[in-house]
């Protein structure tokens, strides 16, 4: 990834994050690029049935979209989905306690994927990418989930953890990129960005 990719983007480009999440806004901010944030309410509702794999993708497009819709195609609008994925059923956020308890005891001591769904929309496009990093947690008692749940921040996450936080102390090793388990795949983010505005040969 080029850590000067901000350098790379025309200057009068304006890019929109469709992502009220602090994680993600973190992430493109270390990238160098300058950005808006610019989150729209979207339906989350996915057919059943749906693989939490092609779930993301939906999902990201839906919102690069919805945001395209409300801000205008001439702002490049950047969107992003993550769902946990364990025996083929997806994890999405937490209800309330007692669902964050019963995702956390499903993963325990289990290897789950985490899929992050990214889309880029500009002038009435919409290109879209997926990335799928496998987690492995290792065992941990009813009484740390507890415990980790009390700390509040399972709240809001996919699959009832951060492993940028707290929750990362939960987790064994990961098989792939680390910041598609926190919800935007930075690599991905150049390229994308990069084929959108025709600078991929820079």
């Amino acid at each position: 990834m080029n850590d000067r990719i901000g350098e790379l983007l025309p200057k009068n480009i304006r890019i929109r994050l469709a992502s009220a999440s602090p994680r993600r806004r973190e992430l493109l901010s270390a990238m160098g690029i300058p950005f808006t944030v610019s989150p729209c309410d979207v339906d989350e509702q996915i057919g059943e049935g749906t693989h939490p794999a092609d779930a993301v993708i939906l999902l990201s497009a839906r919102k690069a979209q919805a945001a395209a819709a409300c801000f205008g195609t001439e702002d490049v609008i950047l969107a992003s989905d993550t769902l946990v994925e364990i025996d083929g059923v997806p994890l999405g956020k937490p209800k309330d306690e007692a669902d964050a308890l019963s995702m956390l005891l499903r993963l325990s001591g289990r290897e789950h994927r985490v899929h992050t769904g990214l889309s880029v929309a500009w002038h009435g496009e919409c290109r879209t990418v997926r990335d799928t990093t496998r987690v492995f947690m290792r065992p941990f008692t009813e009484e740390e989930a507890r415990a980790y749940i009390a700390t509040g921040e399972p709240a809001g996450k996919a699959g009832a953890y951060a492993i940028q936080g707290l929750g990362g102390a939960l987790v064994d090793r990961i098989e792939g990129a680390y910041d598609t388990v926190v919800g935007l795949p930075c690599a991905a983010v150049e390229r994308l960005l990069l084929a959108v505005l025709g600078l991929s040969d820079r």
